[in-house]
């Protein structure tokens, strides 16, 4: 079969001698989806763009999107930005009974599989399959510690389900997927594990991982696809919580990256990379860790530009005598209207609770901006700012990067032009630790 050599060939690159890897992004976010386009084309390479089961699923999610019109809505992102579409990789993430776990096992396994056939007839060529979590009929339901047969156990299902689909209904040159496993997977939409004590993968527990999923890919026939598991997800010490983050250290991932060492035909996947330094990126790069997952600080990155605009809004508008669009109001008001999305990772005080809802690094905001008050919030405050010019004394005072630009001439004195602006700032940092230079 053959294989999506835009991602195979990182291990080809590492196997030579050279550092190689690529990022992820992780959002269905418009302004984050642009601003990694035009990331990417300075770039020249490619952009690894992947949807969530919690975000995109063969049911709507949480979007209202399936696998196929995720890649519509992509790909018309891409050619407005002027990205060729052949440049693009969609991809699955946590890919399981993750959405369906209130269920037992026989139904959540059976809409598991539904979810996987559709990302695959979507084209994603990435395949990220976690079955790490419990479901109702588990011992202990769905909080519950699987062991690892049973995790790959039902891997093994879904990879045999993503085979079939692609063996049923690829074309002649459509690549076949490449999968990523792995046990040691925090929670869709982020873990609290930084709170609680977070714990770096034994180079036992990865060798263990390789050998039971390797033994469960065998017994379902499934050699070739085992040929093509790139990387496994682990947890090499790096992870944030509400407003504290665990920095990547090298020595204490010591060990484990001297495992991987003996496994040149892999690479680990790394997971909420975000806020993690310029220094810290490139060092994960380097030992091994060269797919790396970004996603919410993209969207806190808007988040914050948003709200600075916001600020900026308010100002404008008492001296203009305008109607505010009350956005960072309006996103309040919608975060209590459908709790939904914050309710299980926030606890606290009330007043703790409005901290942590506009101000997480958990960035539980991102789920809201399919709400429609919040578009229409968005619409406006876009509107205010560009019928009323923005004072270059209040553009340094919030955005003072923007500001700069704007005085060089290098940016457009635009309230979306800023918020892109922001988020290909943080993205330089992993254009630069996976190897480009553009």
């Amino acid at each position: 079969m053959k294989t999506d050599t835009r991602l195979t060939s990182i291990i080809s690159e590492r196997k030579a001698g050279r550092t190689a890897g690529i990022y992820s992004v992780c959002t269905y976010n418009r302004y984050v989806l642009e601003a990694a386009f035009m990331r990417a084309l300075e770039d020249g390479g490619n952009l690894l763009i992947e949807s969530t089961c919690n975000q995109v699923n063969h049911l709507g999610g949480y979007t209202g999107m399936t696998p196929l019109d995720f890649k519509a809505y992509v790909e018309g992102i891409a050619k407005n930005t002027g990205f060729p579409v052949e440049r693009l990789i969609l991809a699955g993430d946590h890919l399981g009974p993750y959405p369906f776990r209130s269920r037992p096992e026989e139904s959540a396994m059976a809409e598991a599989q539904k979810m996987v056939e559709s990302y695959v007839l979507a084209g994603c060529t990435k395949i990220h399959l976690d079955t790490s979590m419990g479901v109702a009929d588990d011992p202990g339901g769905e909080s519950a510690s699987l062991d690892k047969a049973t995790i790959a156990r039902r891997c093994a299902l879904l990879c045999e389900t993503a085979e079939k689909t692609y063996r049923e209904n690829a074309a002649a040159d459509d690549p076949a997927p490449v999968y990523i496993i792995g046990t040691e997977v925090p929670a869709p939409g982020g873990s609290d594990e930084v709170e609680e004590g977070l714990v770096i993968t034994s180079p036992e527990d990865f060798e263990e991982t390789l050998s039971i999923h390797r033994e469960m890919f065998l017994e379902r026939g499934l050699n070739d696809a085992w040929e093509r598991v790139i990387a496994v997800v682990v947890q090499p010490g790096v992870e944030h919580g509400d407003h504290t983050i665990v920095e990547y250290d090298r020595s204490k991932a010591a060990d484990l990256v001297a495992a991987l060492k003996k496994r040149p035909n892999i690479v680990f996947e790394g997971h909420a990379t975000d806020y993690q330094t310029a220094t810290g990126l490139r060092q994960m790069v380097e030992d091994g860790i060269a797919i790396l997952k970004v996603g919410p600080s993209l969207t806190l990155a808007v988040r914050e530009t948003v709200f600075m605009l916001g600020a900026i809004e308010n100002i404008l508008a008492v001296r203009e005598g305008f109607e505010s669009s009350r956005i960072a109001d309006v996103m309040e008001e919608a975060m209590l209207r459908n709790p939904v999305h914050w309710q299980g990772h926030y606890s606290g005080t009330e007043a703790e609770l409005v901290f942590k809802r506009r101000y997480s690094f958990f960035d539980r905001i991102r789920y809201y901006w399919v709400d429609e008050e919040v578009k229409r919030a968005m619409k406006m405050l876009v509107r205010n700012l560009r019928e009323t010019k923005i004072p270059l004394s209040l553009l340094s005072q919030y955005l003072p990067d923007q500001y700069r630009k704007v005085r060089e001439g290098s940016l457009t004195c635009d309230a979306e032009a800023f918020i892109r602006d922001r988020v290909i700032d943080i993205l330089k940092i992993y254009s630069k630790a996976v190897g480009f230079r553009g």
